[in-house]
């Protein structure tokens, strides 16, 4: 799969080649707009909620965010680690699959959206699970 031919060069151009091959330009820069679309307005209901913050830009289909509950007063290692337990809770139930990084030394949940039969549903629930966890752990807390 990384060499050409001759099995000398490492031959990556092949995946890009095969996937427009098989979807064509168009249709390829429909899929990411769509996946940009849906992380945009994934994205506004972060923005929305009180309980939520968003920690970077969203230029492509990757929005980085927090929970941060309005009612709790957590320090940023704390806030980490109640951040840490609801990212552990959502992918816990098998529905949606977050990951994390660190913005600026903060711990962040990240959604990354690129699956081709993605749509608003999936990242509706996928905010409602994160809503949802939130506030469980918020009154556990």
């Amino acid at each position: 799969m990384d060499t050409g031919i001759q099995l000398g060069r490492r031959f990556r151009s092949l995946k890009l080649w095969m996937i427009l091959r098989h979807f064509g330009a168009a249709r390829l820069r429909s899929i990411l707009a769509e996946h940009i679309r849906l992380a945009h307005e994934f994205a506004a209901c972060v923005d929305r909620h009180p309980d939520f913050e968003r920690l970077a830009p969203v230029p492509f289909a990757v929005v980085c965010f927090r929970a941060n509950p309005r009612g709790l007063h957590l320090g940023s290692a704390e806030l980490d680690l109640f951040n840490q337990r609801l990212l552990d809770r959502v992918n816990a139930t098998g529905e949606v699959f977050l990951s994390h990084t660190r913005v600026n030394g903060v711990f962040v949940i990240r959604i990354a959206i690129g699956h081709l039969r993605t749509t608003a549903a999936h990242t509706r629930r996928a905010f409602e699970l994160l809503s949802q966890h939130t506030a469980a752990l918020a009154i556990a807390s």
